[in-house]
């Protein structure tokens, strides 16, 4: 019965802040100028381009997976190599959203550094691997049929992409209610503490390669990291494992590979254990 209390409780209110902040990002979207965006990636000065491949990031909504036809896209229109790297760690990682959800069940200090560790690393590799000549890695591919949302308000078109959201999303943000609502009812506090709580530093690069083959999403980890912190478990794995299943999958190592050469594929995947595992070691000084 505590267990079900759990679920509804948590499930309500992440429905609640889920279904509100999606719909007023969906519609501040329409004076998002996506093409101007993209030209300022191609032109500016490296840095301010980095900058706003961030920025991109934020205010696209995607998974690892659904990241791929963007840049593919950004490819095609000669966007540099190294931005494009950046917006690739940074977009399945930097989300209104679910930030929005991490703030409220984490706290604003742990959102701010997890916005400030995943955008310093995402820039940082995207151009370590522009500097160690990965372009070459790429494969040419051509990505049909896309198109940068269109800038004006509209309220319906806004409540039909909160909907697909929540059809894409939303039943993850569950999974994750339930399995949090399990783990508050059922595992010892005391358990945690003792095995997955302190400063084990080993427990981070083990949550960062567990998290990679998870795939879980970023809209499940949030409630399941709420109940292990709040039972105890170190910051430091709980984040290191966040990033690791947000930044990448087998099925975005499947896609990549179409468009990556293998060293490349490679590359990424180092990139997105090292981005998890620095970010999780420094959460210990939080």
């Amino acid at each position: 019965m505590t267990i079900l209390k759990d679920f509804i409780s948590i499930a309500l209110e992440l429905t609640a802040l889920f279904v509100g902040i999606s719909f007023v990002i969906h519609l501040l979207q329409g004076f998002i100028p996506y093409k101007r965006m993209e030209e300022l990636m191609d032109r500016s000065h490296p840095l301010l381009s980095a900058l706003i491949a961030v920025a991109f990031a934020f205010v696209t909504p995607f998974c690892s997976c659904s990241t791929i036809p963007i840049v593919v896209n950004l490819l095609r229109n000669k966007v540099r190599f190294p931005i494009v790297m950046i917006f690739l760690f940074a977009s399945p990682v930097l989300d209104l959203t679910i930030l929005s959800l991490m703030t409220y069940l984490l706290g604003w200090k742990v959102a701010i550094a997890y916005t400030f560790l995943t955008t310093a690393f995402s820039i940082i590799i995207g151009f370590a691997l522009s500097a160690f000549g990965f372009e070459r890695q790429l494969k040419n591919v051509m990505v049909e049929n896309f198109s940068a949302p269109e800038n004006g308000i509209d309220i319906k078109k806004a409540i039909r992409e909160t909907l697909t959201l929540m059809r894409n999303v939303y039943p993850f943000l569950i999974i994750g209610a339930g399995i949090g609502s399990v783990i508050h009812g059922s595992v010892p506090e005391e358990w945690i503490t003792t095995y997955l709580g302190g400063e084990n530093w080993w427990l981070v690069p083990i949550a960062a390669i567990i998290g990679i083959p998870l795939y879980i999403r970023l809209s499940t980890m949030i409630p399941i990291s709420h109940i292990l912190i709040a039972k105890g478990m170190a910051l430091g794995p709980v984040m290191a494992l966040m990033i690791a299943s947000a930044g990448a999958s087998f099925p975005e190592m499947t896609l990549l590979h179409s468009i990556f050469k293998k060293k490349l594929v490679v590359a990424f995947i180092g990139s997105v254990l090292i981005m998890s595992t620095m970010s999780g070691f420094l959460f210990y000084l939080i």
